[in-house]
């Protein structure tokens, strides 16, 4: 079942789709070849930055330690 949000979508749809007249249009006519590929290569080229900034941004860092090798916590004379 469709949740809540997708559901106005679904009933909006046929809504737009009457609202789309049909008529002469400059260009508007199937993509060549080679622009179709630019484009998916050039999605496909965006999506793999966005995962690699999600990635680099994620990854958990390394904290430092005190020179006896331990972490002290809530402890304000040692750290």
């Amino acid at each position: 079942m469709a949740s809540p949000d997708n559901v106005l979508f679904l009933l909006l749809l046929p809504v737009a789709a009457a609202q789309i007249t049909a008529g002469p249009c400059s260009g508007c006519g199937p993509l060549s070849l080679p622009l179709l590929a630019g484009l998916v290569a050039a999605d496909a080229v965006v999506s793999l930055l966005i995962v690699a900034v999600v990635f680099v941004c994620m990854r958990p860092r390394s904290r430092p330690t005190q020179e006896d090798g331990k972490i002290y916590i809530n402890m304000p004379a040692r750290g």
